[in-house]
C-alpha cells in the first residue's frame, strides 16, 4: 500500500472517519497509545486490546468494527497473523492491517486484503495508512 495516498488524492479526513471503529491490537502499551491517539485525533472510535484473545471478546460484543489495525508479535495462544486470519474467516467485512518491527512475514501469510505495514512508522503515515485501509 503506498503510504500518503489518501492525501494525494485528496481524501477529506473527516469523511474517511464519518463514524468508524477501529480497534488497536498491540501488546506494548505505549505503542498501542499511539496508535489510539493517531486515530481519535483523526476523529475516529477507538477500540484497544492487548491480546488476540481480548480482540475476539471485543469483536464478538461490538458489530461496529470497521477496522482491526494489529501487532504480529503478540503473546498468547494466536499471534496477529493468525488473528488476521480468524477475522478475514468470521468477520469478512472488516478491513485488516498487520504490523511488526520484528518480523516480515512472507507474501504467503498475508491474504490479499490483509495490508503489512513495517515498524516503526511515523504518527502522519499511521493516520495516511487508517485513511487508505477504510476507503
Amino acid at each position: 500500500m503506498a503510504q500518503g495516498a489518501g492525501a494525494e488524492m485528496g481524501v477529506n479526513l473527516a469523511e474517511a472517519a464519518d463514524g468508524a471503529q477501529i480497534l488497536i491490537v498491540e501488546d506494548e502499551f505505549l505503542i498501542r497509545m499511539l496508535a489510539a491517539d493517531v486515530a481519535m485525533d483523526q476523529g475516529y472510535g477507538v477500540l484497544e486490546a492487548g491480546s488476540s484473545e481480548e480482540a475476539v471478546a471485543i469483536l464478538e460484543r461490538d458489530p461496529n468494527i470497521d477496522l482491526v489495525f494489529t501487532d504480529i508479535d503478540m503473546p498468547g495462544a494466536c499471534d496477529g497473523l493468525a488473528l488476521a486470519r480468524l477475522i478475514k474467516r468470521s468477520w469478512p467485512a472488516i478491513r485488516v492491517v498487520v504490523t511488526s518491527g520484528k518480523v516480515i512475514p512472507p507474501d504467503s501469510e498475508i491474504a490479499e486484503d490483509i495490508v503489512f505495514v513495517p515498524k516503526p512508522y511515523r504518527p502522519q503515515e499511521l493516520a495516511n495508512i487508517f485513511v487508505e485501509a477504510l476507503l
